[in-house]
């Protein structure tokens, strides 16, 4: 396994996530075509990319961090085999590295499939053990999902900081 930064996409890694996307997020943020996920990339400023690759070449993980309303924002998925083995961790530290602040919508309950017919895990305990502050009272409700938010700021917490920040 090998991961990569990226400020761009190819359209095969484009397709390779729109596969990725639609196996490990519940059915109810499902894209039809690969085209949607590309419109709804176009809206995101300032892309940055973090690409977990396999040994074939694979895309197994991505973490993307964006400008939305001035507040940097991420999302990232894992393919299930790649879960419970730091990867996810891994892309928070390298996150963390480049950003005083992260913001994240995560659904918290264990209400929504995924395309498989299995239950989509709520992270939560993944964010807060990573050093995010759960915000219960900020909401995301649509007509597909309820979410909360996530967030992680350099200055209420300094784990993942990085021993270089006290020289700049």
């Amino acid at each position: 396994m090998r991961i990569t930064k990226r400020k761009n996409l190819t359209l095969a890694q484009k397709q390779e996530l729109f596969e990725l996307w639609n196996m490990e997020y519940p059915v109810n943020l499902q894209y039809k075509h690969v085209s949607e996920l590309e419109d709804y990339l176009s809206k995101l400023e300032d892309q940055n990319h973090i690409l977990l690759i396999d040994e074939k070449d694979k895309i197994k993980g991505w973490y993307c961090d964006f400008l939305r309303d001035n507040a940097r924002w991420f999302l990232t998925i894992l393919n299930t085999e790649m879960q419970g083995r730091k990867f996810g961790t891994q892309f928070m530290e390298l996150s963390k590295e480049g950003n005083n602040e992260l913001n994240g919508w995560v659904i918290n309950t264990n209400n929504y499939f995924k395309s498989n017919g299995e239950v989509y895990p709520t992270p939560i305990e993944f964010y807060r053990k990573n050093g995010f502050k759960i915000l219960d009272n900020f909401e995301l409700k649509t007509d597909k999902i309820r979410a909360i938010k996530v967030q992680w700021s350099k200055t209420d917490n300094n784990k993942g900081s990085s021993p270089m920040d006290a020289y700049n």
